[in-house]
């Protein structure tokens, strides 16, 4: 919604809202919120709503939560008799500048700086997780809501219903979910959405999640992100669709007579800096296990027809050309994977090189000559934290945070005598 202050002030009188949730993520793109009365909007809108950030992380004690009024979104699971609407804000110092922790409006900054060189970017997500019951205690357990597999109808898929009330709460919400199916594990689900600007596509992500849980948990089911959650079933994907114009004309094509050369250059930079960020895509140790499997990518290549590619680049008929790239895991920041892959994507440009994309072609090679992924997330760890590239393009705020986070999780699941235990404890409840 894009309105006036003014505007916005009416709209919260005259539909009986009673609760304003002011939202943000956390560095590790998880969905944080403080709720405001309405009386207090109109100071919000103007001072800011101050909150205690230390224990976020950094240096910084008191940070002020701003609503970014484009973002008025109603909660339709909440009650209709005193509603509850939320914002996405920016994070301000006290001396009303910007924080430089803040990967949202770092990201924004950036879009509005490719825009200035000619660039126009769209992004999708395509994002899985499972459904699975509760324990007549109410707590979640490992067993699948059904034991259907790709695309099954009830009464196989039991996860329908769920899945269509998400969907509803989630078009309600102006999300734009564009299509949703049974997957291939049982209790597996999918969402489709429409590519948005990046910044737009990331609030949508971080939000979908919750919204997901919410209805999973009025259902009487647990949804859970996590990479890997069963070790003998597919893994949960994130993958990341991205439309890219250059001066008004699309850089991709249905295959690489028709692509431009500036549309090879970007995909040759994401190739070439796709392990230097994987850690930041793929944030779990558990991520890591999900590689190789099914249809999930191993190795740094692509393929404008094979679905377990690193990078697929469909068949555009009837929409943009787009790429997919199809490493990433919901535990991923998204607005913090978004921007990385971007400036890979943008550097490849500036280099004028596509000589990457030309040697990973598959046509011509077998896996073995492929550069593989990082296989753990302590390699990743290593690659990332000697990256100039990364340092170059994330704060270090943003960085300070994540490698210390990472060294964590590392050093305990080390430490952990059982893995698998270490890492149901540390993700399946919480991603």
């Amino acid at each position: 919604m894009h309105h006036a202050p003014k505007e916005i002030l009416n709209f919260i009188r005259d539909n009986d809202v009673k609760f304003i949730r002011l939202t943000f993520a956390d560095i590790s793109g998880n969905l944080k919120n403080m709720a405001i009365m309405p009386d207090e909007l109109s100071h919000a809108l103007t001072y800011g709503i101050p909150f205690d950030a230390s224990s976020f992380g950094g240096n910084c004690s008191d940070l002020f939560l701003f609503p970014d009024i484009s973002t008025l979104s109603v909660l339709p699971w909440r009650p209709k008799s005193g509603r509850v609407v939320r914002f996405f804000c920016n994070l301000k110092n006290p001396d009303g500048s910007h924080y430089q922790g803040d990967i949202r409006h770092q990201l924004t900054e950036y879009i509005n700086l490719l825009r200035l060189d000619g660039y126009s970017c769209e992004m999708g997500t395509k994002c899985e997780f499972y459904l699975f019951d509760l324990n007549e205690k109410g707590e979640p357990t490992k067993i699948p809501h059904d034991t259907g597999s790709y695309l099954d109808v009830a009464p196989l898929d039991k996860c329908e219903n769920a899945r269509r009330e998400i969907c509803l709460s989630l078009e309600e919400m102006g999300m734009n979910p564009k299509s949703s199916c049974h997957k291939h594990g049982p209790g597996q689900n999918e969402i489709d959405f429409r590519e948005n600007e990046p910044v737009t596509a990331s609030d949508n992500m971080v939000h979908y999640k919750t919204v997901v849980k919410s209805i999973a948990s009025q259902n009487g089911l647990f949804a859970s992100f996590m990479p890997k959650p069963l070790p003998n079933e597919h893994g949960s994907a994130l993958s990341i669709s991205l439309s890219v114009k250059k001066n008004g004309e699309h850089i991709f094509g249905n295959d690489t007579e028709n692509m431009s050369h500036t549309g090879k250059c970007f995909i040759s930079g994401v190739l070439n800096r796709i392990r230097e960020i994987t850690a930041f895509l793929n944030p779990t140790t558990n991520s890591y296990k999900r590689f190789g499997i099914g249809y999930a990518p191993k190795y740094i290549n692509w393929s404008f027809e094979n679905r377990s590619q690193l990078i697929r680049i469909p068949r555009a008929v009837g929409v943009s050309p787009k790429i997919e790239i199809r490493s990433a895991d919901a535990c991923c920041n998204p607005y913090i994977a978004f921007r990385l892959i971007l400036a890979s994507g943008i550097e490849g440009v500036k280099r004028s090189d596509c000589s990457i994309l030309d040697s990973t072609m598959k046509s011509s090679q077998t896996p073995l000559q492929f550069q593989p992924l990082p296989s753990s997330l302590e390699e990743a760890l290593a690659i990332a934290s000697q990256s100039d590239f990364v340092h170059e393009n994330l704060s270090e705020e943003i960085l300070n945070n994540y490698f210390n986070n990472f060294t964590k999780q590392v050093q305990e699941y080390n430490l952990a005598h059982n893995k698998d235990d270490f890492e149901e404890h540390m993700y399946f409840k919480y991603v």
